[in-house]
C-alpha cells in the first residue's frame, strides 16, 4: 500500500541514522537504558511531574482553576491518541526499519504497527504543554523530557524525526486549541467538586501553624 510520506530517503532518514547510529558504538547498558527510558521511563517521569504539579496547584489561591488546568493534561493526551488513529491510518507509514533494515532496532514488537505520528512523543508533549499552562517551571522541565522522549524513539530506531515532530505538533494543537473549551467545562466542575467530600483533592487544607498565626493576629 502506498503511503503519503513514502519511503524517506532525504534529511529525515539522514537524521534518523545519525541518532540511531549512536547505538552502534554505545555500550549495551546505555542502549538498554535508553530503550527503557524511551518506552516507559520518561513517561513515568512526566507522570511524576504531573503529581508534583497537582500538589502545588492545591496550595494556590486559585486552586480549583489550577487543578482544572492539570485535569486537562490527561484528557488532552487521550484526545491526541484518538486523533492519531485516523491520522496514522491515512498516512499509513511503516516503521523505518521496515524499509531500512540496516537500522539498529532496540525495541521489538513494533512490527506491523505504523510510524506516523509517534504516540510516545504526542503523549509526552501533550503533558508538557498542558503542564506549562498551569506551572511554567514544571512545564519547561516536562518540555525537556518530551524532547528527550522524541530523541529516544529515534535512538531505538522505531520513528523518523518527522514522526516525532508530527507527534509534538499534534499534541500542541490539541492542548492549545481546545484548552478554552476544556477549561470552560473543567473550572465549574472543580468548583462544584470543591464543595463535596472530594475537596481535599482540589484544595489543600491550611496548615495548623498558619491557623494559629491568624488566631494570634486576630487576638492582638
Amino acid at each position: 500500500m502506498s503511503t503519503l510520506l513514502g519511503d524517506t530517503a532525504g534529511p529525515d532518514l539522514d537524521l534518523l541514522k545519525a541518532v540511531n547510529g549512536l547505538a552502534g558504538s554505545a555500550p549495551s547498558w546505555v542502549d538498554s537504558t535508553v530503550a527503557w527510558l524511551g518506552e516507559y521511563g520518561l513517561l513515568l517521569g512526566l507522570g511524576l511531574l504531573f503529581a508534583v504539579g497537582w500538589l502545588q496547584a492545591r496550595r494556590r489561591p486559585d486552586a480549583p482553576v489550577a487543578v482544572a488546568g492539570l485535569l486537562w493534561a490527561p484528557l488532552a493526551v487521550a484526545l491526541c491518541e484518538l486523533a492519531n488513529l485516523p491520522i496514522s491510518a491515512i498516512v499509513d507509514r511503516p516503521r523505518p526499519f521496515v524499509d531500512h533494515p540496516e537500522l539498529d532496532v532496540l525495541v521489538h514488537g513494533k512490527e506491523g504497527t505504523l510510524s506516523f505520528v509517534s504516540d510516545h512523543s504526542a503523549m509526552a508533549m501533550g503533558i508538557a504543554v498542558a503542564l506549562y499552562l498551569v506551572n511554567r517551571r514544571l512545564g519547561l522541565v516536562a518540555g525537556v523530557l518530551a524532547v528527550l522522549q522524541g530523541l529516544a524513539r529515534m535512538y531505538v530506531g522505531v520513528h523518523y524525526p518527522t514522526d516525532v515532530l508530527g507527534g509534538f505538533a499534534l499534541a500542541a494543537a490539541v492542548v492549545l486549541l481546545l484548552a478554552p473549551l476544556a477549561m470552560a467545562v473543567l473550572v465549574p466542575l472543580t468548583h462544584a467538586l470543591g464543595r463535596t467530600a472530594l475537596r481535599p483533592l482540589l484544595v489543600a487544607s491550611p496548615r495548623r501553624t498558619g491557623r494559629r498565626r491568624i488566631e494570634r493576629d486576630l487576638a492582638a
